[in-house]
């Protein structure tokens, strides 16, 4: 799956768009309308806290420095102790590590904002909505394709790969 952005200039444009992207068989779980706030999007999918937060990104980035912590803590723990022990332990403060870091990061990644949509954060405060649209890479230029010549006042921002949700 990969994530392309929409810059749209209003929410009827936006309404069509949504609209087009049903019609092509794109569920609503896949669809992300990020507005100023307090824009009334009606029936249309806003993005959740996932995409609006750099949540999931922070995570990662905890797992890895908590795992990578956890070793060397399990490593100099062995050094010390002198003697040699099962791995056991050291694979127990490994993953001990990895659990406290995705935790911790994950929660201070949901006080920043997401820093791939910061990029259109002008343009939100001034009424434009960003929509984001997760499908398969073998769908993204018919999907494109189909927004732009429709809509000729929006912007295609872009791709990039998504993360398969944790749940």
């Amino acid at each position: 799956m990969k994530r392309i952005y929409f810059l749209v200039p209003d929410i009827e444009t936006t309404h069509f768009i949504v609209d087009e992207l049903r019609i092509k068989g794109i569920e609503d779980r896949h669809i992300h309308v990020l507005a100023k706030r307090d824009t009334p999007l009606e029936d249309m999918p806003e993005a959740s806290v996932f995409e609006k937060t750099d949540f999931i990104p922070a995570m990662e980035r905890g797992a890895a420095l908590g795992a990578t912590t956890g070793l060397l803590a399990g490593l100099v723990g062995l050094r010390v102790a002198g003697f040699a022990i099962a791995g056991g332990p050291v694979l127990g403060i490994l993953f001990f590590g990895a659990t406290i870091g995705t935790i911790a990061s994950g929660l201070a990644g949901l006080q920043i904002g997401n820093t791939k949509v910061k990029k259109y954060e002008e343009a939100i405060e001034n009424g434009e909505l960003l929509v984001m649209v997760d499908i398969a890479k073998d769908r993204i230029d018919e999907i494109s394709k189909v927004i732009v010549k429709h809509h000729t006042n929006v912007g295609f921002e872009g791709i990039e790969p998504i993360i398969p949700p944790l749940f």
